[in-house]
C-alpha cells in the first residue's frame, strides 16, 4: 500500500467566480500522485486539503480511481495514464486535473472536456533545461562520449592514440528540428552557437521575425528534410499525428551518417524500427532520453554502442521542478477562487 498523507489547510481565500467555474466554499481536496519537491508539497499543505504520496511509487489504476472518486483536484504526472475509463468513473467533485508537467498525452482531454473537468499543465518553465539536454545529446553521440566514459571505467583504456575513439565534429553540420515550438527554438539558438545550420519541419512556418535570427530553413514536408540532415532532433508533442512519426520508412530516408535525438516522447519513434536501423547501420547513432514503454528499455538498445541512453532527464533540474510545482499551485488557486486557470489545456491541444 502507498503511504498517503492527508494535510488539511487552515485557511483559504475565495473570490467571485466567472460563468461555469464556481468558487469553492472550502479548501480544495487535492491528491498528488507522486512526490514533488519538498517546498512545493509544504506550500500545498499550507493552502489545500492535500493528500501526498510519501512512497513516490506510481499509483495503480485502482488507487487512481479511488483518488479521483474523492478529490476536487488531481495532480498527476507523466507516469499516470488518466484515460477515458478513469475519467468516466471520477466523482462529481473532481473538476480539475492539474498536471505536473507540460505534456498531457497521458490524459484523455476529450473525455475530461465531456465531464466538464478542466485540465492544466506547466508550460514554459521546462524550455531551457530540455533544450540543454538536447544539446548535450547532440554533442555526446557524434563525439562518442558515453563510449569513452565506459572505456575509462572498464580499465581497458591504454592511452591516447591518433586513431583512438574517433567521432565527428558537429560544427558545419545540418540540424533538422521536428517541432519548432518554444523548445525547438531554444534548441535552434544553441545549435547556431555551435556552428550548426538550422532546418525545421513544423505544421506552420514561423514568422520571419523568428526565423531570421535563427537563420532557420523551413521544410513543409518532413520526408524531404530527413533526407538532407546530419542530425535530427524530435521536439514535438505526442499526438495522434506524431505517434511513430519516425518509423522504418523515415529512418530509411535518413543519411547513413545521421544521428537521431529524442528528448520529447518515446512514442514518437517506432522503437523496434530504430533498433533495426541502428543495428544495420541505416543511421549512425541515436541519443534517447525517452522510451516507448518507459521504464522498460529493450535489451537490444542496451547492447548497442552507438546509442546514448538517459533516464528521462530532460526537465530534471531543481529549478525546473520547483517552477513546475509553482505553476500547479497557481492553477489550483486561480481555479478554486472561481477563475479560469492560466494554463488550461483545451481538448484540441
Amino acid at each position: 500500500m502507498h503511504r498517503l498523507e492527508r494535510v488539511a489547510a487552515s485557511t483559504y481565500a475565495t473570490a467571485m467566480a466567472p460563468a461555469r467555474i464556481a468558487k469553492l466554499p472550502h479548501a480544495p481536496r487535492v491528491v498528488v500522485t507522486r512526490r514533488l519537491p519538498q517546498p512545493v508539497e509544504t506550500r500545498m499543505a499550507e493552502l489545500f486539503d492535500v493528500t501526498l504520496n510519501l512512497d513516490d511509487r506510481p499509483m495503480t489504476r485502482a488507487e487512481l480511481a479511488a483518488a479521483m472518486a474523492e478529490a476536487d483536484v488531481l495532480v498527476p504526472t507523466v507516469t499516470d495514464q488518466i484515460d477515458a475509463g478513469l475519467i468516466a468513473g471520477a466523482g462529481p467533485d473532481l473538476r480539475l486535473i492539474a498536471n505536473f508537467g507540460a505534456g498531457v498525452d497521458h490524459i484523455d482531454l476529450a473525455a475530461a472536456a465531456a465531464r466538464d473537468i478542466l485540465v492544466t499543465n506547466t508550460p514554459g518553465v521546462l524550455t531551457e533545461d530540455t533544450a540543454d539536454m538536447v544539446m548535450a545529446l547532440i554533442l555526446s553521440v557524434p563525439r562518442r562520449l558515453a563510449e569513452g566514459e565506459k572505456l575509462v571505467r572498464s580499465g581497458k583504456w591504454t592511452g591516447w592514440a591518433p586513431t583512438g575513439m574517433l567521432g565527428h565534429r558537429i560544427g558545419g553540420k545540418r540540424l533538422g528540428i521536428v517541432g519548432m515550438g518554444r523548445i525547438g527554438q531554444a534548441v535552434a539558438a544553441r545549435a547556431r552557437a555551435f556552428g550548426l545550420t538550422v532546418h525545421y519541419h513544423n505544421r506552420r512556418r514561423l514568422p520571419k521575425a523568428v526565423e531570421g535570427p535563427l537563420e532557420a530553413t523551413w521544410w513543409p514536408t518532413l520526408d524531404a528534410m530527413l533526407e538532407r540532415m546530419d542530425i535530427v532532433s524530435l521536439n514535438c508533442p505526442e499526438t495522434a499525428e506524431t505517434h511513430h512519426i519516425i518509423n522504418a520508412d523515415r529512418l530509411a530516408r535518413m543519411q547513413r551518417h545521421a544521428y537521431l535525438i529524442n528528448v520529447a516522447r518515446g512514442t514518437l519513434v517506432d522503437e523496434a524500427a530504430l533498433v533495426d536501423a541502428l543495428t544495420r547501420g541505416t543511421i549512425a547513432g541515436a541519443g534517447l532520453d525517452v522510451f516507448e514503454h518507459e521504464p522498460h528499455v529493450p535489451e537490444a538498445l542496451l547492447g548497442l554502442p552507438n546509442v546514448v541512453l538517459l533516464p528521462h532527464l530532460g526537465s530534471a533540474t531543481f529549478e525546473a521542478r520547483q517552477a513546475m510545482g509553482e505553476k500547479v499551485i497557481a492553477n489550483i488557486r486561480v481555479w478554486a477562487d472561481g477563475h479560469r486557470p492560466p494554463d488550461q489545456v483545451l481538448a484540441g491541444f
